[in-house]
């Protein structure tokens, strides 16, 4: 299920929508093939009964079915109606069908960008990101991302890009929803001249502006 096009601001652009790796649904897979493999290794025996096997048989077959799908139904929705959005503006995660929830991370806000991989999760393409922002949001960790490198690489250059458009257009703040001290922009800048998204005089000259109020 796409993101909602009218929940985006006018500018607002969609660079990647997803949801989170397939090996989220491994469980409800298990569950299938255990129930089958068990419903397999019964069945002969129950047709080595008396009369009526056939219709036990079946009977097992179609429980195996049905708990099969009631336990992995859950897996599946939860997979299904979890989104993650990067746009040119935020990062969003969007869960739930008719109760929902989300959070949303403006990307002036995000001062790093981790990955994790585990040998195996670095073999199926997977592994966690971890944001940390400044407010209240603090520490967010994104779970199960396919392609975490890259997920991480268009983070940081959409977020370049928010930076830069922002100060085009006039010196706004560069976090949405109120004013910010001049501490916490300094911070922000020394992370980005620390990740060598600024050169040392665009580092100097924005501090100076800074102080300069």
């Amino acid at each position: 299920m796409a993101y909602p096009r009218n929940l985006l601001t006018a500018d607002e652009e969609i660079i990647h929508e997803f949801h989170a790796h397939w090996r989220v649904l491994l469980p409800a897979i298990g569950w299938i093939v255990l129930l089958l493999v068990a419903a397999g290794l019964v069945g002969p025996l129950v047709d080595d009964m008396s009369i009526g096997s056939w219709a036990l048989s079946s009977a097992l077959w179609l429980l195996a079915v049905l708990l099969g799908l009631a336990l992995s139904v859950k897996p599946v929705i939860n997979w299904l109606f979890t989104q993650y959005v990067l746009t040119t503006e935020r990062i969003i995660v969007r869960r739930g069908i008719i109760s929902r929830s989300g959070v949303e991370i403006p990307l002036e806000n995000i001062n790093n960008v981790h990955y994790s991989q585990r040998a195996i999760e670095r073999m199926l393409g997977y592994g966690d990101v971890m944001l940390e922002s400044a407010g209240a949001t603090g520490q967010s960790r994104l779970s199960n991302i396919p392609d975490p490198q890259q997920f991480q690489s268009e983070i940081y250059s959409a977020r370049e890009e928010r930076m830069f458009t922002l100060e085009r257009g006039g010196g706004q703040k560069l976090v949405a929803g109120g004013p910010r001290d001049v501490a916490e922009q300094l911070t922000q800048l020394a992370a980005l001249h620390d990740a060598g998204k600024l050169t040392d005089e665009e580092f100097a000259a924005q501090k100076q502006r800074l102080m300069n109020g």
